[in-house]
């Protein structure tokens, strides 16, 4: 049986992405498998999310393979085309370490070791393959995926949602950058309480917090929240106000911490000396799903690169300067080791919030 590839926006919400079982929402772009089956008659399509999808190895070579493509908006056409660079250039470093293995084995057993000897070796460079894999997850955005509500809830203005993720919007005030100051939000930022919801029910973690930021802010770091919500997708019935719970509480901190600062930089322009400015200080992501095959919830690492691709203006992070803070580090005491794992997997040094914050 052979297999071609289609892009079509969903004509409706009945289909099911075949990789996450869920329903892929009416004009969202979607990519499906057509399998012609000659014996049977018919052709069989199989669809999936847009940044779901993995092209198999050698299936296609280039987006005019790829049926439907030329109907699509200008932005997807360019999210396509990036998908299939990407996936190209990782076939070619699979083939190159898959060539390396085959003279590697081929050497040992020349020199006389034994299979088991071998066997070990595989194992190893494996393993390794994995975590590079996980370091280096593609994360493909199409435009038409980028929602203003989430599974039926209203977002609040400057609020998106991109699959099990909601995140604030970016704004012309927000200053991208190669370091990254990442913080949880949850015991970490904001003192809340799992029993009590509202916008307003929380208090600061700590009275240094504002100052802390804003001398990040001013030494250039970029500051981001990665924060994990399961109630959003848990209460079916009151979603919207675990959305306006969480979505509120972390407008109000913004809005506590994103207080003014005076310029007092000799070589400023005189019309600029002694002005108060409001400096944006957050980029946040809110993991939404929760279990353990959410590829965006904390300890995993897809809102990192969610950020890291998309979000960032293209800058590569300096991984020597970036850090996470986070109260979840697997102590005898805390919920959970959720935000420690989540830097180990994105690669940056890890702090717990009363370290950092008492230096």
């Amino acid at each position: 049986m052979a297999s071609s590839f289609v892009a079509e926006y969903a004509k409706s919400n009945r289909s099911a992405c075949k990789t996450c079982s869920e329903k892929i929402a009416a004009n969202a772009l979607r990519l499906g498998v057509v399998t012609k089956d000659k014996q049977r008659g018919f052709d069989a399509t199989k669809w999936h999310h847009f940044h779901c999808f993995s092209f198999k190895s050698n299936s296609v070579s280039s987006v005019s393979a790829i049926r439907g493509f030329d109907s699509l908006k200008s932005d997807d056409q360019e999210a396509m085309k990036k998908l299939v660079e990407e996936l190209g250039k990782e076939k070619v470093v699979d083939d190159d370490v898959a060539a390396g293995q085959e003279q590697n084995v081929s050497k040992k057993q020349k020199r006389g070791d034994s299979d088991d000897v071998v066997e070990k070796q595989e194992s190893s460079k494996k393993l390794q393959l994995s975590v590079s894999e996980e370091a280096n997850v593609k994360i493909t955005l199409a435009t038409s995926d980028i929602k203003d509500i989430y599974q039926g809830a209203t977002l609040l203005p400057n609020w998106k949602a991109f699959h099990s993720i909601i995140f604030l919007e970016k704004d012309d005030g927000l200053q991208d950058s190669s370091k990254i100051a990442a913080f949880d939000f949850d015991g970490c930022l904001a003192n809340t309480d799992v029993k009590r919801t509202g916008a307003d029910a929380w208090s600061l973690m700590c009275p240094a917090i504002p100052d802390k930021l804003q001398k990040l802010y001013n030494d250039g770091y970029k500051l981001v929240i990665f924060t994990n919500e399961s109630n959003i997708d848990r209460w079916k019935n009151k979603r919207q106000k675990a959305v306006d719970s969480k979505v509120g509480r972390l407008n109000n901190f913004i809005n506590l911490v994103k207080v003014p600062i005076q310029w007092k930089v000799a070589e400023l322009d005189d019309s600029l000396r002694g002005r108060k400015v409001l400096m944006k200080l957050e980029q946040v992501y809110i993991a939404c799903g929760f279990g353990p095959t959410d590829p965006y919830r904390k300890p995993k690492t897809g809102m990192w690169h969610v950020m890291e691709q998309h979000f960032n203006s293209g800058i590569p992070v300096d991984m020597d300067q970036s850090f996470y803070v986070g109260d979840a580090a697997g102590r005898k005491n805390d919920h959970s080791d959720a935000d420690i794992k989540f830097a180990q997997g994105v690669g940056l040094k890890f702090y717990v919030p009363e370290e950092f914050f008492t230096v």
